[in-house]
């Protein structure tokens, strides 16, 4: 009996255990489930718990923001798994902005003045240091002693040849 109301007195203590909200919707979003029900900053939320990789390659942040746009928009949030909803995903719109970001981008930015000289970019100068400078070190010390070695054998076999002229 004492053991019994000691166990319902740390039931009632104990808090119960609640997942993140954030964490929530990105479970449910990787399981493709429904996104709908969630208020605005728990949408937010979710986009700022979602973790890089995820985000690349899931498609969860854009599945998020969707939910987002359709829960403001007073409508049912996010929409099922694709293909089990039927609706069809809306691309959503660069803000300004990204819209200037893109610009820039696709104009080139200006030439960068460096102690060592100037980048151009969208220039890619290729020369030999630049390609022995992205070998690993093992490999680069492998190349070394090969040339040391047929350096060696060169240089013997010249050796040779001049002996060979001498005593003639």
């Amino acid at each position: 009996m004492v053991i019994a109301l000691a166990v319902a007195a740390l039931l009632a203590i104990a808090r119960p255990a609640r997942a993140d909200i954030g964490e929530t919707i990105i479970l449910r979003c990787t399981h493709n489930q429904s996104l709908s029900g969630f208020s605005q900053a728990a949408y937010r939320r979710a986009l700022d718990e979602l973790e890089a990789d995820l985000e690349e390659y899931s498609g969860c942040s854009s599945r998020i923001r969707q939910a987002e746009l359709a829960a403001a928009a007073g409508g049912r949030g996010g929409a099922g798994a694709l293909g089990q909803s039927g609706a069809t995903p809306v691309p959503l719109s660069a803000t300004p902005a990204e819209q200037r970001a893109i610009a820039h981008a696709e104009h080139g930015a200006e030439a960068v003045k460096l102690t060592g000289g100037t980048i151009r970019p969208g220039v890619v100068h290729v020369d030999i240091a630049s390609a022995l400078s992205s070998l690993p070190t093992p490999l680069l010390a492998t190349l070394a002693f090969l040339l040391a070695c047929l350096l060696l054998i060169v240089g013997g076999a010249l050796r040779n040849r001049v002996r060979a002229g001498r005593s003639r």
